[in-house]
């Protein structure tokens, strides 16, 4: 391959990965929007902000999926705890203005 055709490639390549990119901010945007709907929930009925059961077996579920995907299944997993550990946030922020 010569580097104009390398180029063209690496353009519509890169336009695929940015297109999966919006996709991925648009999702976690809705899943942010229900986990605060959450957090309001728990916060009048008293209920921790954390729940490491759920937590525990979110990561196995998606450990599982990652390996079905042929993903890292640690990738996976720190992307997820990434994800709790601003949910918990928020929770806990929604939390203390409640109370």
């Amino acid at each position: 391959m010569d580097p104009d055709e390398a180029r063209q490639e690496l353009h519509r390549m890169r336009g695929s990965i940015d297109n999966m990119d919006s996709a991925l901010v648009h999702l976690l945007a809705e899943r942010f929007k229900i986990t605060q709907q959450v957090g309001v929930l728990k916060a009048a009925a008293g209920l921790p902000p954390a729940d490491p059961d759920r937590e525990a077996a979110q990561i196995q579920r998606l450990r599982a999926l990652a390996v079905d995907a042929q993903l890292d299944p640690e990738l996976a997993e720190k992307f997820l705890n990434f994800i709790v550990a601003e949910v918990v946030r928020h929770h806990e922020q929604i939390r203390a203005e409640s109370a």
